[in-house]
């Protein structure tokens, strides 16, 4: 796989300069450290938001720093968690006085770094707690939700983070409304083809031209059903099938639908995509407030898409309507 790079050892502080030159009036680099923060963090009297997790997943989570957004984020090399050392740059940026909450996927790597990351920290006197985001159905059961993995929710919770700290919620409030929302998230993809380490060239899985394979991993980790190919409608509901399920939601209730691209995915595909979800929906009975529909969580050239599915209560609904202003996601107050 032909890629636009230089020494594949400095992908990632290149990637980090490019960022911050293309956004130097929105975020600031910690130092020579892969840290980005909001241009004004801290912001003082602020529950301040702090994510992080390997590169190679752009726009996550790098550029979903800003207004409404988080306050600063950690980012590791492709694919991997970020430092101990780094994740309390990143905490230290973020502190305003109020405490920090730390919302990223769950994943091994990153629960380590992070959680060595939170230790330093309150060492340090810096009030600090841990919200995991684990969405996806594939990677466990639902009698071990806590061991899935985070991926596809990621944004609209990060979005509902910013939007609550920054209205001046407080900290205990905001972790068990951070802690409802990942809950009520649920996500489930399809790969049509593998991505490609930037470093090597070389993809991380096999998967043939005739078939598609439900529940892969961002990093090629196995999925849980590989199929021929199936038409985006029936694929569509297969997945939506197995969403609906794990929650369960049921008629009556009010989602966020979003379709995600996985990085080679065009807009056409996942345009069909959202046209089903939203005939299905309808079919049963379920409200979609709102659709969200891009590149939120990508994993290189890979190709497919993930559902996302979050349920709303009053809370979510309200602050999901509020404005929010990152590189990586804008939102205008909804009326």
């Amino acid at each position: 796989m032909k890629k636009l790079i230089n020494d594949p050892s400095n992908i990632v502080d290149e990637l980090i300069d490019g960022f911050v030159y293309t956004n130097k009036d929105r975020v600031k680099r910690i130092g020579r450290n892969t840290v980005v923060a909001r241009i004004d963090a801290p912001i003082k009297d602020k529950v301040g938001i702090v994510i992080g997790g390997g590169a190679g997943h752009e726009p996550l989570f790098l550029e979903y720093i800003g207004k409404g957004m988080a306050d600063a984020a950690a980012h590791g090399q492709i694919f991997a968690a970020p430092s101990a050392s780094y994740g309390l740059e990143a905490i230290k940026a973020a502190d305003g006085g109020k405490g920090v909450i730390l919302l990223y996927n769950n994943y091994a790597g990153d629960v380590l770094n992070f959680d060595m990351a939170q230790d330093m920290a309150r060492d340090e006197g810096i009030k600090v707690e841990t919200v995991l985001i684990y969405d996806d159905i594939s990677s466990a059961t639902i009698e071990h939700k806590q061991d899935r993995r985070g991926t596809t929710a990621t944004p609209i919770i990060i979005k509902i983070a910013g939007s609550a700290s920054g209205s001046g919620m407080e900290f205990e409030e905001l972790k068990k409304l951070l802690e409802k929302a990942s809950f009520n998230s649920r996500s489930l993809g399809v790969s049509l083809s593998a991505c490609t380490l930037p470093e090597t060239g070389l993809a991380t899985f096999s998967l043939e031209d005739d078939k598609m394979e439900f529940g892969m991993g961002l990093h090629g980790e196995a999925g849980i059903k590989k199929v021929d190919i199936m038409t985006a409608d029936k694929a569509t509901v297969t997945i939506l099938d197995m969403i609906m399920a794990d929650l369960p939601f049921k008629g009556g209730d009010e989602i966020i639908a979003l379709v995600n691209g996985y990085g080679s995915t065009t807009r056409m595909e996942m345009f069909i995509v959202m046209k089903k979800i939203h005939e299905y929906m309808g079919e049963k009975n379920i409200n979609i407030y709102a659709s969200e529909l891009g590149e939120f969580c990508t994993s290189q050239e890979m190709a497919g898409i993930s559902i996302t599915l979050i349920k709303l209560d009053e809370e979510i609904k309200k602050f999901y309507d509020m404005a929010a202003d990152s590189p990586g996601y804008i939102k205008m107050a909804r009326k």
